[in-house]
């Protein structure tokens, strides 16, 4: 199927359950884009998703992939079936936008971008939260110098886990999620974004609990297995320099997530939560006088608009127009799985664990990106 050539390009999304309310919300409000189809395996779920936004159509799966006027379509299903329905999108002729990881497995994701690109159709891999004005307004700074050379950062995501609030988290706890599958490529994205590809990774990994208790809704009260490790502790460094520490729990009672700090020889600057489009940015410049215990804090303007989830698409999308390159590319996700899963093979072998593929140039959303524009 041929992509419009003017207009609003058709989307449709796979996959009606908690995360499409976000994608639904943010997709509907950029006229570059028309949500025209929702189709999920509760027919039901789908409908009741395309009543509330006004979606024309919604049913099973073949509702969106047999839509002629669907160009792009969103894959909102588990991380197990990531690449079986992104190749069932791709064999109807659509572009694909996924959320994260691209998959499980780096056959069956090297396969689909092999896949894609023999069929002249784009993949586009979720977190799109990094092209926001938080992210990309600290990736500028750090281009420009704000802190010198960048050498170090430490991030953190730690918590009791999602089972908190989540209706049905057992495949939060599954093969290919927990906390380093599903909350990892916000903070991976981000740093490769700092620092280009990830050379190398070393790991320590345990598991707090094997079972664990649904928290709230009707499952509420329902345990369910815990099959990977539920914290990590990972070194990582970059191909061109730069060195990272992460934290990755979902075993502390204390909660603190969201930090994102990148040192620098000059200042240290103090990244936005990776999970978000936008926050607070700042640096902080090294004491100049051992009798002064008070550091200089530049808090630095955030750029761009604020936006949310289907921005990563949206620049796919007026990137198929133009005939350039997205920059949430499947190369770029198919990079932060393949850090992913080293990770997860030195905390299995206690070794360091190189990580065998790379990336080019990644690039960044221009400060003037406005998603709330008519531009095609």
């Amino acid at each position: 199927m041929a992509t419009s050539t003017s207009g609003a390009l058709g989307v449709g999304i796979i996959g009606a359950g908690n995360i499409s309310d976000q994608y639904l919300t943010h997709l509907s409000s950029f006229p570059d884009v028309r949500v025209i189809a929702i189709g999920d395996v509760l027919e039901d779920r789908a409908k009741a998703q395309a009543e509330k936004y006004g979606v024309p159509h919604a049913g099973g799966v073949d509702v969106v992939l047999n839509d002629p006027d669907v160009d792009i379509v969103v894959n909102l299903t588990i991380p197990a079936v990531h690449v079986e329905v992104s190749e069932a999108i791709i064999a109807a002729g659509k572009h694909v936008w996924t959320e994260k990881p691209i998959g499980i497995d780096r056959e069956e994701s090297a396969r689909l971008l092999k896949t894609a690109d023999a069929a002249g159709l784009r993949v586009g891999v979720a977190p799109d939260t990094v092209l926001g004005p938080g992210v990309q307004t600290a990736k500028r700074a750090i281009a420009r110098g704000d802190i010198g050379r960048p050498l170090f950062a430490t991030t953190t995501f730690q918590w009791q886990g999602p089972e908190l609030w989540h209706p049905n988290p057992a495949f939060l706890y599954a093969k290919g999620a927990g906390p380093l599958l599903d909350m990892g490529p916000y903070y991976v994205s981000t740093l490769v974004h700092v620092f280009g590809p990830v050379a190398s990774v070393a790991a320590l990994g345990l598991q707090g609990v094997p079972t664990r208790t649904v928290k709230s809704g009707e499952l509420a009260g329902q345990e369910f297995p815990v099959e990977i490790p539920s914290t990590l502790s990972v070194l990582m460094d970059f191909e061109q320099g730069g060195q990272a520490q992460s934290l990755y729990s979902t075993d502390s009672p204390l909660k603190r997530h969201g930090i994102v700090e990148i040192n620098g020889t000059e200042g240290t600057i103090v990244i936005p939560d990776p999970n978000m489009f936008g926050g607070d940015i700042s640096i902080i410049r090294p004491l100049t006088d051992a009798t002064v215990s008070e550091q200089e804090i530049l808090e630095v303007p955030q750029e761009g608009v604020l936006a949310g989830r289907g921005l990563g698409l949206l620049d796919m999308a007026r990137s198929i127009r133009d005939g350039r390159p997205h920059i949430a590319t499947g190369e770029f996700g198919y990079h932060v799985l393949d850090t992913l899963l080293s990770i997860e093979e030195a905390a299995a072998s206690r070794t360091y664990v190189d990580v065998q593929s790379t990336l080019g140039e990644v690039g960044s959303l221009p400060a003037d990106f406005d998603p709330l524009a008519a531009t095609l």
